[in-house]
């Protein structure tokens, strides 16, 4: 066993592959479509076929402005970024402002995320479920929240697939 490790065991560890990573990356994709899909499909029905007089409005498409929002938030942000100075280097606690700025950014593309699958959950909840709507209506609901959640798997499939580390890869900064 190593004197170096920190943990008896060794952590979770990803194989190296490219072909990881670009599978990664087409799930992520097709993820993120599935969950556009289903809240078009949804914004469509309202409009063409609905018979209620329940539709969809600018309410029901915040969550995904914040889900897509916080997705490309929390996908922009290299993972060197945050961990950039853990032999500390610098700053406060071993961090530089350019660290704790990427941290910080990144909390806030998560709580973008959150907050639009939270916000789905609930006008779903305050919508369609306290007014008792039957399913054809609840679907749209329904579909607000799938979407949001597919936008958010996605987003967490993207974040691994973009981190896995190349065998082949260099650092040439100094």
């Amino acid at each position: 066993m190593e004197q170096d490790r920190l943990f008896r065991f060794q952590a979770f560890k990803l194989p190296n592959s490219l072909a990881l990573r670009s599978c990664g990356v087409y799930l992520s994709g097709a993820l993120y479509a599935l969950g556009v899909w289903a809240f078009l499909d949804a914004v469509i029905y309202s409009k063409t076929v609905n018979a209620s007089d329940v539709h969809v409005t600018f309410v029901d498409w915040i969550p995904i402005i914040c889900s897509t929002l916080g997705m490309l938030i929390v996908n922009s942000i290299e993972k060197n970024r945050l961990l950039n100075d853990a032999l500390g280097n610098g700053g406060f606690g071993g961090s530089s402002t350019t660290t704790w700025a990427a941290r910080v950014i990144l909390f806030l593309g998560f709580s973008l995320l959150a907050g639009g699958v939270a916000g789905s959950i609930v006008v779903l909840i305050l919508k369609f479920l306290m007014k008792h709507y039957s399913f054809p209506t609840l679907g749209m609901g329904v579909s607000n929240v799938v979407a949001n959640g597919a936008i958010m798997l996605s987003c967490i499939v993207l974040w691994v697939a973009q981190n896995i580390e190349d065998e082949y890869s260099y650092s040439l900064a100094l």
